[in-house]
This record gives structure tokens, C-alpha cells and sequence, in this order.
């Protein structure tokens, strides 16, 4: 008889929802002596439906008191609880994996004395590393800032990389172009960075830096920042104006699963500047469809990139100009980058992501 593993499946945004939807469209189907069931928003019923056969829909927020209830009801009959993020329902009683990506609530200055973070973040992820009886977490980084601040025993983290889907792909004929420059409204050559507008994301030294390059002339790109944020895209754009950049700053809030791919394979690089990350998938996603990738020093990007990326201090935007003018004017630095991010991508696949959480299942439910 199958072992019932049920998956909170709730936020389908962001990093976390790529890993929750990569997560079930490998395991959604009784395989291996398990059968998954999903628990999902309304909204998001049937496009998991066509993944996963078993979805409960439980239309409740997240990081509210009423999950605390509801949760551990949908998931009332399963084995197995596996919670993608560090909102842990308390009540829950049965094994319970939970995946947390990072610690940035708890690391970083810009938010660890934030009322969110003092009220809630600090509490949860306490509370969720006591209580999962196994943690899954994306790189080496993680995993050590989680023992550090959590005081978390390395035997009880498992680190599982993030993979790229096929999609993410080079396009060596012209109309990658044509279909990204048509959405974008641009003409010409441009520099792209893919993510949200938080401040960790780090998008006001990119600014700083493109303004140098553009204002002196030194290079002719358009700056592309496909990503968006209620909270603090007036300020970006506000910075940008306040550069004299804007005319040559394309924001675009939203692009389509199927366009993306063409966008970056379109771009002459990607630049990723943030100061903390727990993976970074846009970086891998770059160097899949075969773009020169920019990115910081700091935190996982240098074990997601490797060599195939140039880095800079994430607190410098004279030397993140300096790389970025570096491949600007360089074919053969671009050829060699290109060629080093399409075999680092290689690495990281989402069938191996799967297999590996596959063992974790196994292991909490004695079935290896």
C-alpha cells in the first residue's frame, strides 16, 4: 500500500513556487511506493490538476492564524507533510519535512529588525527547524547560515540545488530577438536583470552602475529590469530618474513562462547584483539559454555560477560597470562565458532535484 506524502502548495510565485511546481510535476504521479497529494488555492486547482491527480483546495493566506488550522486538516490521513517554505502549521502532528531557502529575515540588516521579521520570520523559522523532523534547503550557503542562526545540527539539512527546465535554452535564429524586442518595446542591444525590487536584490547598484556606462557613452545598451514590487518599484524608478537613465530603463512587471526563455537568450547579459540569495535561479536560467552572466560575490551565486560568470562586490558600482563594459566589448570574453554557462548548467537538473527528494521521503518513511 502506497505511502500518501501531502505537499503545501499554496504560493506558485517567485523562487518558491518554481521549486514547489518543479517539485510536484516530478513526483505528482504514485511512483515508488508513494502517491502525492497536493494542497492548493483555488486558483491554481487546475493547473495542478494536470501535474498531480490528488489536490485539496484549502483557499486560506498564507502566514495567517487560520493555516494554522486548516493546513494540518487538509493534510489529515497523509504520511507525510512537506512544507516549501518556513510558515510550518504548529498543529500539525505526523513526520513533517520542511524547506527553507534561506535565512535573509534573520541575516540580513535590511530586514532582521523589521517588525515582520522580530513578530513572525524569527519565530517561524525557530519553531519550524524544532519541529520538521527533516530540512531541505537549496545550497551549501543556506545550510550553514541555517546552523549558524538556528543553532540546526548539520545531520538534519539536506542540501537539494534547484535545476533548470528545458525550456531555458539558446535561440540561435533571429526571432528571439524579434519576439523579445517586440514585448519590451526596445531596438537595439540590452542588459538584463530578472528578479524582484527588494533591497537585498541589490537593483540601486545596478542602476549606479548602468548610469556610469551609459551617461559616459560607454556603452549603447538598454537596461532591461523584468521583475516587479508593490512595495518598492517607486523608489527604483524614482533612482533611475534621479540618474538620468529612465528613457534607457525598460520595466517590465511581468513576462510569460513562454516568452522568458527568448528574453534572456536575447539579452547580451544578465546581471545579478544581489547581496544575499539562497540559490538564484535566474543566474542558471541565463546560463542555460546561453547569456554571459554578471553576477555578485556574495552569498550562493558564486556556488550556483562557478567559473562561468564574472563577479564583483556587490557594494561596488565602479566594478560592476567595469565587468559589465568588460563583456561589452568583448567577443571572445562573451564566446567564453557563453560556452562555460551552458555546460555549468548542465549540472543542475530538476530530475536529480526530484530523485534526491525522492531519498529524503524515503528515508522519514522507512522506506529505504
Amino acid at each position: 500500500m502506497s505511502k500518501i506524502v501531502a505537499i503545501d502548495a499554496r504560493w506558485l510565485v517567485g523562487g518558491i513556487g518554481t521549486y514547489t511546481e518543479n517539485l510536484l510535476q516530478g513526483v505528482g504521479r504514485s511512483v515508488n511506493g508513494l502517491e502525492f497529494h497536493a494542497i492548493a488555492r483555488g486558483a491554481d486547482e487546475a493547473r495542478l490538476k494536470e501535474i498531480c491527480p490528488h489536490v485539496s483546495v484549502i483557499d486560506v493566506p498564507i502566514y495567517t492564524a487560520r493555516e494554522q488550522f486548516l493546513i494540518p486538516r487538509a493534510a489529515k490521513g497523509c504520511d507525510l507533510l512537506h512544507v516549501p517554505h518556513f510558515n510550518v502549521p504548529l498543529f500539525h502532528r505526523g513526520p513533517l519535512v520542511v524547506s527553507i531557502m534561506d535565512v535573509i529575515h534573520l541575516r540580513s540588516p535590511n530586514y532582521r529588525h523589521t517588525l515582520s521579521s522580530m513578530l513572525y520570520a524569527r519565530p517561524m523559522l525557530n519553531a519550524a527547524v524544532r519541529k520538521a523532523d527533516h530540512i531541505i534547503t537549496v545550497s551549501n550557503y543556506s545550510k550553514i547560515q541555517i546552523m549558524e542562526a538556528l543553532g540546526t545540527p548539520s545531520c538534519k539539512i539536506s542540501v537539494i540545488p534547484c535545476g533548470v527546465g528545458e525550456q531555458f535554452r539558446p535561440y540561435e535564429d533571429d526571432r528571439k530577438f524579434r519576439d523579445a524586442a517586440r514585448i519590451l518595446g526596445i531596438n537595439g542591444p540590452f542588459l538584463l536583470y530578472v528578479g524582484n525590487l527588494k533591497p537585498h536584490k541589490n537593483v540601486g547598484t545596478l542602476l549606479r552602475a548602468y548610469a556610469q556606462l551609459h551617461n559616459g557613452r560607454r556603452i549603447t545598451h538598454s537596461l532591461v529590469i523584468v521583475g516587479d514590487d508593490a512595495r518598492w518599484k517607486c523608489s527604483v524608478i524614482k533612482e533611475s530618474e534621479r540618474l538620468g537613465i529612465r528613457d534607457s530603463t525598460v520595466f517590465v512587471p511581468f513576462v510569460s513562462a513562454d516568452l522568458l526563455p527568448r528574453v534572456y537568450a536575447a539579452a547580451e547579459l544578465f546581471v545579478m547584483p544581489s547581496t544575499v540569495e539562497g540559490f538564484g535561479i535566474p543566474v542558471l536560467e541565463a546560463m542555460a539559454c546561453g547569456t554571459p552572466v554578471v553576477c555578485s560575490n556574495a552569498a550562493s551565486l558564486p556556488e550556483v555560477a562557478g567559473e562561468a560568470a564574472l563577479y564583483f562586490d556587490p557594494a561596488s558600482a565602479d566594478e560592476l560597470a567595469s565587468q559589465i563594459e568588460r563583456l561589452a566589448h568583448s567577443k571572445g570574453l562573451c564566446a567564453s562565458l557563453r560556452e562555460k554557462g551552458l555546460q555549468r548548467a548542465k549540472q543542475f537538473t530538476w530530475q536529480e532535484f526530484t530523485r534526491s527528494h525522492m531519498e529524503v521521503y524515503h528515508l522519514l518513511l522507512g522506506l529505504s
